[in-house]
Order: C-alpha cells, then structure tokens, then sequence
C-alpha cells in the first residue's frame, strides 16, 4: 500500500510539473497593474488537432465512424463540437477567471465595452477520451493577448499556455466537451494566478 502511494504521489508531482507552462512573447504583467476589467473575445481559427492534418480532417474521421454505428450521430457530434464553445468552454473561463477576484476587482466578459481586450486564442485542442479503464486528460494550448480596445497594435501583454489539462473529479468525464470545459478552467485560473503574482502586487 505503501509503495502505491508513493508511485501516485510521484506521478502528481511529475504532472503538476509538465502541466501550464507559460512563455511571455510581449509586454509584461505590470502592464494590467490598473486594469479592472477586460472585454473578452475568444478565436478558435487555425485550431491543431494532434493526429490530424487539420480541425475539418479531424471532424471528417469522427463524423464517419459515428454514422457509421448511428446514422445522424456524426451531424450532431460536429454541431456539439462548435456549440461548446459558446455553451461550455468559454462561461466557464469567465466563471473560473472571475471568482479568483474578490468583489470582482478585476473581471472578464464577453460583450463587455471595456478599455481593455483580453483575446484568448486557442491554438491546440485534445479531446481526450474516458472508455472506463482507458482515459486521457484533454489538453488545449492558447495565446492569452492584451491590448488597449481602441488601439489593437499597442500590445501590453502576449503569453502561449502549453500543456493545460481538463478532466473531472473522480475521473468521471465521459464527455469530451466536459473535460476540455475544465481545461478552460484551469486556464483561466492559471492565468489569473500568474496576474494576482506578477502583475498586482
């Protein structure tokens, strides 16, 4: 029993470590010191799909082997593969951004007309898969990039998140849209502890 715990408590830490790395490609987070809110908008073009030429080579391949079992199940995978974004991934970037700030002293939204935009450009996205035994946390990698809302080519901040992971307590995550949801999460509350460290104090 003792030995297990160990390889479990190995195996956290090693992934604690790999996961959300970040680079900073321009600006600073001193730079949004006195930024209280952000008008926030999110772009999924040119998304990479590991294993696939492209995101409409990946939709291809899972839409026919779902017809292939159900007919109509491939339409409605490609229409809940498009609809999560607006339904899961991005309310709960929102959520997991904007409780990390008490009396929301600094917030996102979309649709706000704020001074300030925050772009969050997903660049990867990994469905992963929950068959029971088998399971793969799903992965997203994103751009994070902040300008002044009137003046786009004045950059204050730029940073690439890599290996963010999503997936459920307890391992119950047997749908996909549900796992990459969480790794929104753990974007948004990556990149709100980096700002709470290295930008507000």
């Amino acid at each position: 029993m003792k030995n297990k715990l160990t390889l479990v408590f190995i195996f956290l830490f090693s992934t604690l470590i790999y996961a959300q790395k970040l680079k900073i490609k321009e600006g600073s987070f001193k730079n949004l010191k006195d930024i209280k809110e952000y008008s926030l908008i999110f772009d999924y073009s040119n998304l990479e799909i590991p294993k696939f030429d492209s995101e409409e080579d990946f939709l291809k391949d899972k839409m026919d082997k779902r017809e292939e079992k159900e007919a109509g199940s491939g339409k409605e995978f490609k229409t809940s593969w498009f609809e999560d974004r607006e339904n899961r991934y991005e309310p709960k970037f929102i959520e997991s951004f904007n409780k990390r700030f008490e009396d929301n002293t600094v917030k996102v939204n979309k649709g706000e007309n704020s001074k300030y935009t925050m772009v969050v450009k997903t660049t990867l996205m990994y469905a992963g898969y929950n068959v029971g035994v088998w399971r793969q946390n799903a992965k997203i990698e994103a751009t994070i990039t902040i300008f002044e809302s009137d003046n786009a080519d004045k950059i204050l901040f730029s940073g690439d998140y890599t290996k963010i992971e999503g997936n459920g307590a307890m391992g119950y995550d047997f749908n996909s849209g549900y796992r990459i949801s969480e790794a929104y999460a753990k974007l948004a509350k990556e990149f709100a502890k980096n700002l709470k460290k290295k930008g507000l104090k």
